[in-house]
C-alpha cells in the first residue's frame, strides 16, 4: 500500500492511554498500512519514554514503541527538501509574527514534501503551514 498519512505523536500516543479514543484506534486499524511517522515523531516517544523512571509504566512504552511502533510504521527522514521547505516556511512564519516550535516544523516539512496528510489531535500547532493537509482523526469519523 501507499503512504498516504504522517501521524504526529500525540495520535501514535493514543493507543497507550489510559482511555484511548475509539475513533482513533478505529483509523489506525484501517489506515495503518498506509501510515508512517517523521524521525522527529520517533524521537520525540524515545525520549520521552527513557525519561521515564524505571518500571512497569516504561517496560510497557518500550515493548510499544519497538514491537508495534517500529515494526508498524516507516519513518521518514529529514531531509534536504524538508529542511529547505522548513526553512522557507519558519522565515515566513516568524516574519508575521507566529513562530512555531522547531520540532512541528520538521514534522510539516516531512509531511508536506512526501504529499501526506499530517494526522494530529493538535490541528493548531500546524494550521499556521502554509499548503499542509491537517486532519484531527479524533474529530474525524471513518466513513463506511
Amino acid at each position: 500500500m501507499t503512504v498516504r498519512y504522517l501521524l504526529d505523536t500525540s495520535v501514535i500516543s493514543v493507543p497507550m492511554t489510559k482511555n484511548p479514543n475509539p475513533h482513533i484506534i478505529k483509523r489506525l486499524e484501517v489506515h495503518g498500512l498506509e501510515s508512517a511517522i517523521a524521525a522527529p515523531v520517533w524521537h520525540e516517544l524515545t525520549y520521552g519514554c527513557r525519561r521515564l523512571p524505571r518500571g512497569k509504566r516504561r517496560d510497557a512504552l518500550e515493548s510499544y514503541l519497538h514491537d508495534v511502533v517500529q515494526a508498524s510504521f516507516p519513518i521518514l527522514a529529514y531531509d534536504e527538501a524538508a529542511a529547505t521547505w522548513h526553512g522557507h516556511e519558519r522565515a515566513r512564519l516568524e516574519a508575521v509574527g507566529r513562530p512555531t516550535p522547531f520540532a512541528d516544523g520538521q514534522i510539516a516539512a516531512i509531511a508536506h514534501v512526501n504529499g501526506l496528510a499530517l494526522i494530529t489531535l493538535n490541528v493548531k500547532n500546524f494550521a499556521r503551514f502554509k499548503r499542509l493537509d491537517v486532519t484531527d482523526w479524533s474529530k474525524t469519523r471513518e466513513r463506511s
